[in-house]
């Protein structure tokens, strides 16, 4: 993802949008699965943690790079950043939470598995590279529920 994803989470009446630039798409216990990684210090982990469901929205062109930078750098926690970012939301197909409205592709999942980091069986490159003050991830295995394309944004 190097241009960026939108990693969507809706626990109830909150929602919440994070930057992503990590994640994976396999095939894993006879299901299709997105991998994503979030670390603990994210308001998406509280949200995730409670919901069990995400949505994966990825912008193909560059419409969208303004907001990706914005979602990057502020917290839910403290910004609305729907209002404040001016993103919208349309309706997933098969789950609750939304997804980013005027991107290209989009993965609808439910969480069939996560695991917490274990950070001695982490190599010392990458400890020293991506988690220098011990600001681990949680993996998280979404059930592709829904994955489709928005013909207007390709």
């Amino acid at each position: 993802l190097p241009k960026g994803a939108f990693l969507t989470v809706k626990d109830g009446e909150r929602l919440n949008t994070m930057t992503i630039g990590w994640g994976n798409i396999g095939y894993i216990w006879r299901l299709p699965v997105f991998l994503v990684l979030v670390r603990y210090s994210r308001y998406t982990y509280q949200l995730l943690e409670k919901s069990k469901e995400f949505t994966v929205s990825i912008p193909l062109k560059d419409n969208l790079k303004k907001e990706l930078a914005f979602c990057g750098t502020k917290s839910g926690k403290e910004v609305d950043k729907f209002k404040e970012g001016n993103i919208s939301t349309i309706p997933a197909l098969a789950i609750n939470t939304p997804v980013i409205d005027q991107c290209s592709l989009y993965y609808e999942c439910k969480v069939v598995y996560q695991q917490a980091m274990e950070p001695a069986l982490i190599s010392p490159a990458i400890q020293a590279s991506c988690y220098p003050k011990g600001d681990y991830h949680v993996l998280y295995f979404g059930e592709i529920k829904a994955s489709y394309i928005n013909e207007e944004f390709m």
